[in-house]
């Protein structure tokens, strides 16, 4: 198949074009920079970030069966933007609309759309969340993907084309940056970590699984549309996540059992409540789409992914 891929030198798109190239299919890398993508893949270079340079037929494109979507303005802790809600708006709806015309013009019949889990909310409604649970997304990046995937699902019950939206939690693996890799740093170096009391338990989803699951999803015969999350179907808690990375290392984890109401207590002292509100509440996501009607199950299990990563990290890769 010859199968599109937005961001393809991004964290999740390297991954993803190079098992498409690795399972035999034609891969058009669409970046901004040229020369960091997959080797194997053909590039097309793009000007701006909400791709209105290409919506009239992107020439360049050629024709394609699938276009994968991963290009998106990125979540932002401390946004200076002006009005971020619309900053996001700008590429991640629009960006997104631009891509699917484009692509549909090039013969495309099908589009995976990468959200977010940050499109249900940034907490769960006291149980995992479901493909079929209504969002309740809450800071401009949430929204953002949230109205994207509806304003896709309408193009495509329109045009007649496949729109496949696809949720991921925390991704993590080989060149993981910001918070995953200060944790990595912080057990690296013996750093006590006052997570001992946090049960907590997130959803976590190894690079090489998300990958695996666009690949199944794009490269699927039979029709294929609406919602599907993806994880490594092991959630652990906070601090397990941390002993986990510290068996990485071949080291104990420095965990102090700090009680979760204290944390919470530091955070609002230090104007951090967002942060240590995500840090000592669960966050997980159900995966029955993927087991249940696609016979999907991750190729790594977190131990493998964790030990993958770690090993990356100590290797400088």
């Amino acid at each position: 198949m010859q199968i599109a891929v937005s961001g393809a030198n991004g964290f999740v798109g390297r991954t993803l074009c190079s098992q498409l190239c690795d399972t035999g299919h034609d891969v058009i890398a669409i970046v901004r920079r040229s020369g960091i993508s997959e080797a194997r893949a053909h590039e097309c270079l793009i000007a701006d970030d909400n791709f209105e340079g290409i919506a009239d037929g992107m020439p360049e494109l050629g024709r394609c069966d699938v276009l994968v979507h991963l290009a998106a303005r990125v979540h932002v802790m401390q946004d200076r933007m002006a009005e971020p809600l619309a900053a996001y708006r700008a590429v991640n709806v629009e960006g997104a609309l631009n891509a699917a015309a484009a692509a549909r013009r090039a013969g495309a019949r099908r589009m995976i759309f990468v959200s977010s889990v940050k499109a249900l909310g940034e907490g769960e409604p006291g149980r995992p969340w479901r493909e079929d649970d209504q969002p309740a997304p809450v800071d401009p990046y949430g929204i953002s993907k949230f109205e994207a995937e509806q304003a896709l699902t309408a193009f495509g019950r329109e045009k007649g084309m496949e729109i496949v939206i696809v949720r991921p939690p925390l991704v993590y693996g080989p060149g993981v940056r910001a918070n995953f890799q200060g944790l990595m740093k912080a057990v690296d170096r013996g750093i006590p970590l006052p997570l001992g009391g946090v049960e907590a338990r997130r959803s976590m989803v190894y690079v090489g699984n998300l990958a695996d699951a666009i690949r199944v999803l794009a490269t699927r015969p039979e029709p294929t549309e609406g919602v599907f999350h993806v994880s490594d179907g092991d959630d652990l808690s906070v601090s397990g996540m941390v002993r986990a990375i510290a068996g990485g290392f071949g080291k104990s984890a420095r965990l102090i059992p700090v009680p979760v109401s204290w944390l919470r207590s530091l955070g609002r002292l230090t104007g951090r409540s967002a942060q240590i509100e995500r840090l000592t509440s669960s966050l997980r996501i159900e995966v029955s789409r993927m087991r249940k009607d696609i016979g999907w199950m991750p190729p790594w299990t977190v131990s493998e992914g964790l030990a993958e990563t770690v090993r990356a990290y100590r290797t400088g890769r």
